[in-house]
């Protein structure tokens, strides 16, 4: 017998048995839960309850009614009172006016800042008498609202029977007006001022009755009576309602726990079994799914429970209860496997040891290690200042060997340090070309390099001096050929119009001038921009812009030009919708400056591609072209003010598009280059996405 036990106890077979048996009794648990939650409005503690008058039921029927009567007599009272004012929030009319003045103060010019700020306010209630006025206005349309709803809402009310006053005001549902009218009925519940009286008794014992009737509690007013009565069908009705709902809740409750204790049984024999050919195998079997690590499965777990609940809230119930079942049965199979992997880890002591966690933990300690077994200056020196008199007092009898291998090493070190030396005098004396030279590892080692890098940092420094010497050459070089040309033209022609007589050439010379002064006014204009541009001070309001509008709304916009130069425009970007977190007018401009720089030099009939991606952090922006112009210039060097794709400078712009663009990106936390690849140009436009909150 025994036998036969240990061969079928940890059989595949039985196991396999046992888990579906599992599976069938938590489905079971599932189906049990939802059955409660469903019965009597999900009120599990029915099954608890002795009588229905110490039920949630009881107090339910009449819960809504006392909140809603109390409401209307002591917030609204009655329509005529609310149209009068007379359930205007002091406070709220206060902060509504606070805001209007705000308004007044910033954008009205009867403010006087010499005022004070009482006559000041004086001066607002005057003017926006009439914005007042309609402020409370929309609080007594907001109030009626909220009154005729609840009106509607009582006047709906059939059972229980109810009376309310506040010695003006009546609202009822009966014929009823008298106190002993309501107390004739066998359920009943009368507030009369700070007073309280309920039928029967046991009422009082209902925990759910006191937080039912709070509000009434802070009623208080000699004036103010609420009746609430159950007639005797009306309650039958519900006390044979509620009999119902308890048995089947009872039942319900019963196979729940059947259920449970299934579930629970089966479960702790599989978690006994699994990995195990007989009780008291000492050697335990893992298998393919154990590989898994064990904070990942913990994870896949929550995924697969999470994805089990939003798929339920799509389900509707009970029309879909075999697909909630058998859904059930998939995911709670997949999550126990991997619950019964974690055991198997339990029983083998390697939970936290199969943890990712664990192995970055492990990785770590022993990254830490090998520093400190490789030693910086102070381990090195520590280990050195007790290491060696204890290798002295461990190697006495062979001290001249000891010595002289002390010396050999503190001879290699002098000398390493001598070389550093004599490098960085060579490199403060000007030598900057200078590298100093050591070789194998050690804190020497690293501080050669380490010095041979500031001097790299030198050299940069200085080649970026003597390039930003001659960028200085060349702006002023250029800033003064692209001014000269169209003031000498004006200079020229204001001589000739001096002595010209011919109305018709004094046409064509004002024309000529006003083209010269409008040219020169767009050079200043660009180049006054590129100055605030670089130097920051431009104000930057971030918001959320979605940049495909944006593009799609400025294509609009300059479509003559498009048509004028017979340009294809191919714009391709996410079916999402695209948020940036910038300035929708500093963004725009530059866009604008890209734009122009194409149809300034693009070739005429030819495809300009728009391409907008989405990046983790980032969205890529980017604009392509064909160059009308041989492009023999280097990116950088078009980055430069003043510079132009024509070398001969012949074209109509001013140089500074793309390095105004440049600047306005970089304010707003982007980053723009451009790339040149033969004749196709690229603009690239990276601005940092905007965060959800």
């Amino acid at each position: 017998m025994d036998t036969r036990w240990k061969k079928y106890s940890h059989s595949m077979t039985t196991k396999l048995i046992i888990f579906i048996f599992m599976l069938a009794c938590f489905s079971g648990v599932m189906q049990a839960i939802g059955n409660l939650v469903s019965t009597n409005d999900g009120d599990i503690g029915i099954v608890f309850e002795d009588n229905y008058f110490h039920s949630h039921s009881y107090v339910r029927e009449s819960e809504n009614l006392i909140s809603d009567l109390t409401r209307l007599l002591g917030n609204y009272k009655s329509e005529e009172n609310i149209l009068k004012g007379g359930t205007i929030d002091k406070d709220e009319l206060r902060m509504e006016e606070q805001n209007l003045f705000s308004d007044f103060q910033f954008h009205s010019k009867s403010y006087n800042p010499n005022l004070s700020e009482a006559e000041n306010y004086e001066k607002f209630k005057v003017d926006y008498a009439d914005k007042i006025a309609q402020v409370k206005d929309q609080m007594i349309k907001r109030d009626l609202r909220e009154f005729h709803f609840l009106l509607e809402h009582i006047k709906k009310v059939k059972d229980p029977l109810y009376y309310a006053s506040d010695g003006v005001n009546i609202y009822t549902n009966s014929t009823m007006e008298e106190k002993q009218q309501f107390k004739n009925q066998p359920s009943y519940m009368v507030y009369e001022g700070y007073n309280r009286e309920v039928f029967p008794k046991e009422i009082e014992e209902n925990k759910y009755f006191n937080r039912a009737t709070m509000e009434l509690e802070e009623w208080g007013s000699e004036n103010h009576a609420m009746y609430i009565a159950f007639s005797k069908k009306f309650l039958d009705s519900k006390i044979s309602e509620w009999k119902e709902n308890k048995v089947s809740a009872t039942k319900g409750f019963y196979r729940l726990l059947g259920f449970l204790a299934g579930f629970i049984l089966s479960f702790f024999y599989l978690a006994l079994v699994t990995g195990r050919t007989f009780f008291k195998d000492e050697e335990l079997r893992l298998y393919a799914v154990d590989k898994l690590y064990i904070d990942l499965n913990i994870l896949l777990c929550i995924g697969l429970i999470t994805l089990w609940l939003i798929i339920l809230e799509f389900l509707e119930l009970p029309s879909n209860i075999n697909w909630v079942i058998l859904l059930t049965i998939l995911f709670s199979s997949a999550c126990f496997l991997l619950i019964l992997s974690m055991v198997r880890h339990v029983k083998n002591r390697t939970l936290f040891k199969h943890t990712l966690i664990y192995l970055i933990i492990k990785g770590l300690v022993q990254f830490v290690r090998n520093v400190y077994d490789s030693g910086n200056v102070g381990v090195k020196t520590v280990l050195i200042v007790i290491g060696y008199p204890l290798v002295i007092a461990l190697t006495f009898f062979m001290f001249p060997i000891t010595i002289g291998f002390a010396a050999w090493f503190a001879l290699k070190k002098v000398k390493s340090f001598q070389a550093i030396k004599n490098g960085v005098e060579r490199i403060k004396n000007g030598d900057i070309h200078h590298s100093i030279e050591l070789d194998g590892k050690g804190e020497f080692a690293s501080l050669a390099a380490n010095i041979n890098s500031i001097t790299d940092g030198l050299k940069n420094a200085v080649d970026n001096e003597l390039k930003s010497e001659r960028l200085k050459t060349e702006l002023i070089t250029n800033v003064s050929h692209d001014i000269r040309t169209p003031l000498t033209s004006i200079i020229t022609y204001v001589d000739l119009l001096k002595n010209e007589k011919d109305l018709s050439k004094i046409a064509e010379y004002t024309e000529v001038l006003d083209q010269k002064s409008k040219r020169l006014k767009f050079l200043t204009d660009d180049l006054f921009e590129a100055a605030k541009a670089s130097s920051g001070n431009i104000p930057v309001q971030l918001e959320k812009i979605d940049i495909v509008s944006l593009i799609t709304q400025g294509l609009g916009e300059v479509s003559e030009e498009i048509e004028e130069l017979d340009l294809e425009f191919r714009f391709n970007y996410p079916n999402e919708k695209v948020y940036v977190t910038a300035d929708g007018k500093l963004l725009w401009r530059s866009i604008e400056n890209v734009l122009s720089n194409i149809f300034k030099y693009a070739l005429k009939g030819s495809r300009v591609y728009i391409h907008i991606e989405e990046l983790e952090k980032e969205i890529l922006l980017t604009f392509k072209n064909i160059s009308a112009y041989e492009l023999n210039i280097s990116a950088d060097e078009l980055m430069e003010r003043f510079k132009r794709g024509d070398e001969s400078r012949s074209s109509q712009g001013s140089g500074l598009g793309l390095s105004i663009a440049e600047s306005l990106i970089g304010i707003q936390k982007g980053k723009f280059m451009i790339q040149i690849d033969g004749d196709l140009f690229k603009s690239v436009i990276y601005i940092p996405k905007h965060k959800t909150e």
